[in-house]
């Protein structure tokens, strides 16, 4: 799983959230768009290096916004696939369809309430038991 997050306050909500539903899962973090824009990179250019499963991706990025590295991850050859959560302090429906448009599979916005936070897991618990199968 890789999440791609600037805030380390909800990165720490983000992990206490898959921890709380109990995903067994391994998790790298990388702080800005153009590091995530790397990540994909380096995994499309060896094989060895692991292509996550799925990406927790903030949408108010520095270096690069999320709907860039949303749109350039979707036309990797290994990464292409992966499910993708996007994430934001925004309810706005544009910001919702923007992300739906370029192949996000789930919106959630980061409540201010821990509870409502640590709801991220039973929806990244969804997404993945429906996901198909990535193959490389």
């Amino acid at each position: 799983m890789l999440i791609v997050e600037d805030n380390e306050s909800d990165v720490f909500l983000i992990q206490e959230a898959l921890e709380a539903a109990k995903l067994p899962v391994a998790i790298h973090v990388v702080r800005d768009g153009e590091q995530a824009v790397r990540f994909f990179e380096l995994a499309d250019a060896d094989g060895n290096v692991p292509c996550p499963a799925l990406v927790i991706l903030d949408i108010n990025l520095p270096r690069k916004q999320g709907g860039e590295v949303l749109k350039y991850m979707r036309t990797t050859r290994r990464c292409g696939k992966a499910v993708v959560i996007a994430v934001s302090t925004s309810d706005s429906l544009r910001d919702r369809e923007q992300m739906t448009n370029l192949g996000a599979n789930g919106y959630f916005r980061k409540p201010s309430e821990y509870d409502e936070f640590m709801k991220l897991g039973g929806l990244v618990r969804q997404l993945l038991a429906n996901a198909p199968p990535v193959l490389e």
